[in-house]
C-alpha cells in the first residue's frame, strides 16, 4: 500500500506530501500516527530529550488524522455546530449548545453555524477541522488529508497549514500532484508501470525550534497549544527491513 523510504516531520514544521488519491494517502496517514501498524519498517517518535519511542500508543495519543476520507472526515450531511459539539465531546470538553457557541465566535466562523459540512468553502472546513483536532489534550502533530478535494485555493489551505505549525505544531499535509505544483513545488514524472507512484515530499517549511504563538490568531486560524515548551519532538517514519515494534494497535 506505501512504498516510501523515509519521511521525517518535527513539531514547528509544515510538511507537504503529494500523491494522487488511491496513492497510499490513508495508509500514509495512519501507519505515521499509529493507527496502523507497518508489514515492515519503523515508525519512531524522537523526544526533545532524545529519548525514542515506536509505541503505537503514544503515536496516536500525540497525533490527529484530519478530515481523511473515509476515516475521520464527518459526514457531509452534518451542519458546523454538530460537528463542532461531537468534536468537543471527543476532546473531553463540554458540549452543551452554549460551549458550541462560544467555540464558533472564538474562531469567528458563527456565521457558518447552520452550513452543512458539504456546502463550506474548502480552505473553511480545513481551518473548522484542524482547529477542532487540536482541541485534543496532548497532539503535537496533525496529518491534513487532501484538503484540495473540497476545493478553494491551495495557497489558502497551506496557509492554516503553516499556522499550525507557527503555533508548535508538526503538521504533514497531503494532497494532489497539481495542487503542490500550484504551490511552488518541482515534481519529477511519477514513477511506475501502472501509473501509480507512492506520495512524495513536495514542500517543507519551519524551524528547527518552536516560535511563540501571537496574542491573536487570524480569523479562522488554529489557536495555539497551551504549553510554553520550545523543544522540538520528530516523528519519522523510516521503511526499514525490521518489523515495527510495539505490535497490532
Amino acid at each position: 500500500m506505501l512504498h516510501l523510504d523515509a519521511l521525517s516531520l518535527a513539531t514547528g514544521e509544515c510538511v507537504l506530501v503529494a500523491g494522487e488519491p488511491g496513492q497510499g494517502h490513508t495508509a500514509l496517514a495512519l501507519v505515521a500516527t499509529g493507527r496502523l501498524a507497518p508489514f515492515t519498517g519503523v515508525v519512531e517518535l524522537t523526544r526533545a530529550d532524545g529519548t525514542t519511542t515506536s509505541d503505537p500508543a503514544v503515536l496516536r495519543g500525540l497525533s490527529a488524522v484530519v478530515d481523511l476520507p473515509g476515516v475521520t472526515e464527518p459526514d457531509d450531511t452534518l451542519t458546523t455546530s454538530t460537528v463542532v459539539g461531537e468534536e468537543l465531546a471527543l476532546a473531553g470538553a463540554a458540549a452543551r449548545p452554549s460551549r458550541v457557541r462560544r467555540w464558533l465566535e472564538a474562531h469567528e466562523l458563527t456565521s457558518y453555524r447552520d452550513v452543512r459540512m458539504d456546502d463550506l468553502p474548502g480552505p473553511v472546513r480545513t481551518a473548522l477541522l484542524t482547529s477542532l483536532a487540536i482541541e485534543r489534550r496532548g497532539v503535537r502533530f496533525l496529518v491534513v488529508s487532501l484538503p484540495d478535494r473540497h476545493g478553494g485555493e491551495p495557497a489558502a489551505w497551506w496557509a492554516v497549514a503553516q499556522a499550525c505549525a507557527a503555533r508548535g505544531y508538526g503538521v504533514l499535509v497531503q494532497c494532489s500532484r497539481s495542487s503542490a505544483r500550484e504551490l511552488g513545488a518541482e515534481l519529477a514524472p511519477a514513477r511506475g508501470t501502472t501509473g501509480r507512484a507512492t506520495p512524495v515530499e513536495s514542500l517543507r517549511t519551519g524551524t528547527d525550534r518552536l516560535v511563540a504563538a501571537p496574542d491573536e490568531p487570524a480569523a479562522g486560524e488554529p489557536r495555539s497549544r497551551t504549553d510554553t515548551d520550545t523543544d522540538s519532538d520528530t516523528l519519522s517514519v523510516d521503511r526499514d527491513e525490521r518489523p515495527a515494534p510495539g505490535g497490532t494497535p
